[in-house]
């Protein structure tokens, strides 16, 4: 009881902070007129949960805008929720789409709204059959365009699993097709790989994996060993693999649940992507849009897709270490001289319909500044390699500390890493790095709220390491620095921190990143 009690004490902080909005057919029942844009709503059958027989039901809106006839059909838009959510039945969420002639189709998740079954995040096994089934339901209506027989013209939006949807859809069709039935995606803020997103380096994002479980609880949404997983996870300071006797195999479980899955079999997207990722997002971060726009598309697709890292996406506050605080979009401004909602339309209109509407940008980065800036590059990977010598921090307790990498004025924009000697007594000792900026080491903050683990398991000495930082995008101002931190603690992987105190040691210390000279989009 006391579990399900903290559970739902935070699923209500995940409804406050507002990100469950993060995302042979049954016969659809009757339109009702709403303007002029009809809504009707239904079920597909899909396949049944592991072990049952009875098909698990995916339920949907349809809207269906003015003047879209079989004489006249257009393309389709599908939209999905958040995790916790489920699908918008309003049509004036879609008004920017439907009022330029696209037809929408929301849908719950398996687990979600009025779907059936469990949420086996993004399985192609389960979503992924969900997926298809509703392209089959568009592909038989009349007054959407068809590209070919069972090809809708489609384009999809949404944003966290939201997101995860729509490379699940595009990957199932790549592979059960040898084609994307999607024409073009737009996701926002979502994830490659999926255990690496939750615990990299196998060290658990505590706050998150107990936000999301906490959401599940009142639709009882998950399988109880996911539950029970995310509960080891946190006692015992270590994604579950099964490799501890009597625990879950979440490794295993998650394994096909993301891009990453599909590109290590040789799978790659060659359509265009709008990808919307959250510079400040500490659950699925900066590099996790990164990865996706490097190894998911191909190099057709990227100089025909578009990158936007915006402030935002899954937030919480960052205090240890302390972080910064924005929500801002100017690389959408930019573009399209508005929203992301903005950009995505005039990326299908130019994408789906053709048009030309004058958008810049392809085959480009634009990433966000915490200073309300809007960095571009080509390339995302490390052009610059700057040694700081040794940093040194302690384990499970203390304060942060920073070293100089660099005085400004330089910007920043895309990966970084660190490589070291790495010296570390104990058993499971970590720290957390990230890049900080300010006039001092006692008051750089974090770039973009990010840290991450460098995990010991075992005592090492000297040993070489390669270290991921979170990615950024910043200008360092003149006046200022760039920093490294290393912080013995993180609040966002509370609990995490070493097993046993002591020191962790990088000597030879290189600092990896990517140094650009400002451009505007």
């Amino acid at each position: 009881m006391r579990r399900v009690t903290a559970l739902a004490t935070a699923a209500a902080t995940l409804a406050t902070l507002g990100l469950s909005a993060l995302g042979g057919p049954a016969a659809p029942s009757a339109y009702a007129a709403t303007g002029e844009v009809r809504v009707s709503d239904g079920c597909v059958s899909s396949v049944p949960e592991p072990g049952e027989s009875d098909a698990v039901e995916i339920c949907y809106s349809l809207f269906r805008p003015a003047g879209a006839t079989r004489k006249r059909p257009v393309p389709m838009i599908v939209h999905s929720h958040g995790w916790g959510g489920s699908r918008t039945t309003d049509p004036a969420s879609f008004e920017t789409f439907l009022d330029a002639g696209y037809g929408v189709l929301s849908f719950d998740q398996r687990g979600w709204g009025e779907s059936g079954g469990h949420a086996h995040v993004e399985n192609p096994a389960f979503e992924g059959h969900d997926v298809r089934r509703l392209v089959r339901l568009v592909s038989r209506l009349g007054w959407v365009q068809q590209d070919r027989p069972g090809d809708p013209r489609l384009g999809a939006i949404g944003g966290s699993y939201g997101g995860g949807y729509q490379f699940l859809g595009a990957f199932e069709s790549l592979r059960t097709k040898g084609r994307p039935v999607f024409d073009a995606l737009a996701p926002q803020i979502t994830w490659n790989d999926l255990s690496s997103s939750l615990a990299p380096e196998g060290v658990v994002r505590t706050e998150w994996a107990l936000l999301l479980a906490a959401a599940s609880v009142p639709a009882d949404a998950l399988p109880q060993n996911v539950y029970k997983a995310l509960l080891e996870g946190a006692a015992l300071g270590e994604w579950p693999d099964g490799s501890v006797p009597g625990t879950e195999d979440m490794a295993s479980f998650m394994r096909k649940n993301g891009p990453a899955w599909h590109v290590s079999k040789g799978r790659r997207l060659d359509i265009p992507v709008l990808l919307g990722q959250g510079t400040t997002d500490g659950l699925f971060p900066l590099q996790e849009g990164l990865e996706n726009w490097r190894t998911a598309l191909t190099p057709k697709a990227r100089r025909q897709s578009i990158f936007v890292g915006y402030n935002g996406g899954h937030v919480l506050p960052a205090v240890l270490p302390m972080g910064v605080s924005i929500t801002s979009d100017p690389c959408s401004k930019a573009l399209a001289g508005g929203s992301f909602e903005q950009l995505s339309l005039r990326f299908f209109d130019e994408q789906l319909r053709g048009q030309d509407t004058g958008l810049g940008g392809y085959g480009r980065l634009h990433i966000a500044t915490p200073t309300d800036e809007c960095l571009t590059t080509r390339a995302e990977r490390p052009n610059r390699s700057i040694e700081i010598g040794t940093v040194a921090s302690s384990t499970a307790a203390g304060l942060p500390l920073a070293t100089e990498i660099a005085a400004g004025p330089f910007t920043v924009a895309g990966s970084a890493y660190l490589t070291a000697d790495v010296t570390a007594v104990g058993v499971e000792n970590r720290a957390f790095y990230g890049l900080a900026v300010g006039t001092s080491p006692a008051n750089a903050r974090l770039v973009q709220n990010n840290v991450l683990p460098l995990r010991e398991p075992l005592p090492v000495v000297g040993e070489k390491r390669r270290i991921p930082l979170p990615a950024v995008g910043v200008d360092v101002p003149a006046g200022q620095s760039l920093y490294l931190l290393a912080s013995p603690i993180s609040e966002t992987f509370v609990g995490m921190s070493s097993r046993t105190p002591g020191v962790i040691v990088l000597e030879d210390t290189v600092v990896h990143l990517r140094r650009l000279v400002a451009r505007r989009p």
